[in-house]
């Protein structure tokens, strides 16, 4: 492998399966992960989990926190604070309750894999120091599906933050994955007093990195990543600032992104439109598993 892009062995086998109408794409799972940014002496730096290599998905592979919607996230309204459910609506592309939904899995997920939690007492103040024993037994709590975040935010008299999230970009899992996920990301700074702790059972390491160095690494092939994941990194790069960047999300595209796959000639193409650097040819019969993709489409 020339770099650090992440696929899945089995990926050819599901693309000629779906050709031949074997299988039906899953519908996507809507999901959340966050960017968590701070200053270093050189610039931001990006808070990375490593994945454990015993993960069904993209094992070993490095990503920001992040998971799934909670299905309770968009039942019953919660504590609010920033721009209001209509707004994140637009921007979104989804309904209102969608909307919600999203930005308290992007909070919930947050709090849940690195402790950080965005949301304050009132609309200008943020929570301080989170790793109390009480802070932990609800972070547990959320993580089992105890305790909904609803739940939790009411019991704690807070209001979730949503405007220290600034929406950046949208990818969609390939229709000819088993596991699809439609993925918001977001940017957010850590919020003054709190830290960063590694409290994912999915990660076996976590770093703050520049995103500059992080792709030097991918590059290398020295860290494995998703495509989406390099991606953002990458786009991360231009900025000086933590603040600066999530200031940058207001005029962020968040058209979402989807590979395509095909057959020409019976070999497997994978294509990223508007990402042309992740384009390849999976191990096939007559394909290079680490090659470049084609100059054609499917």
């Amino acid at each position: 492998m020339a770099n650090g892009q992440w696929y899945a062995t089995e990926w050819p086998e599901r693309v000629r399966a779906l050709a031949a109408g074997d299988i039906r794409p899953v519908e996507p799972r809507r999901a959340a992960t966050v960017m968590l940014l701070r200053d270093g002496a050189g610039g931001p730096l990006v808070h990375l989990l490593r994945r454990r290599a015993s993960m069904a998905f993209a094992g070993g592979a490095y990503a920001y926190p992040g998971g799934g919607v909670d299905p309770r996230d968009d039942d019953r309204a919660i504590g609010w604070a920033g721009p209001p459910r209509r707004w994140w609506a637009d921007r979104l592309g989804v309904d209102e309750a969608g909307a919600q939904a999203i930005v308290c899995a992007a909070v919930r997920e947050t709090y849940e894999e690195a402790g950080v939690l965005l949301a304050g007492p009132a609309p200008d103040a943020v929570v301080g120091d989170t790793t109390g024993d009480d802070w932990e037994a609800d972070r547990v709590a959320l993580v089992a599906r105890e305790l909904s975040f609803a739940e939790f935010l009411d019991r704690r008299g807070l209001l979730l933050r949503s405007d220290l999230l600034g929406p950046w970009a949208r990818w969609i899992t390939p229709e000819f994955e088993a596991r699809r996920y439609d993925t918001w990301f977001f940017v957010a700074v850590l919020p003054p007093g709190q830290r960063t702790r590694d409290t994912s059972s999915e990660a076996d390491r976590t770093v703050w990195t520049s995103p500059t160095e992080a792709a030097a690494g991918y590059d290398r092939g020295d860290l494995l990543m998703m495509p989406p994941t390099i991606a953002t990194l990458r786009s991360l790069a231009a900025h000086d600032t933590a603040a600066g960047a999530l200031s940058a999300a207001a005029g962020r595209d968040l058209a979402p992104v989807q590979a395509r796959a095909g057959l020409v000639a019976d070999e497997v193409v994978l294509t990223w439109p508007g990402h042309e650097e992740f384009d390849r040819r999976p191990a096939s019969p007559a394909g290079d598993p680490s090659g470049p993709g084609p100059e054609g489409t499917t």
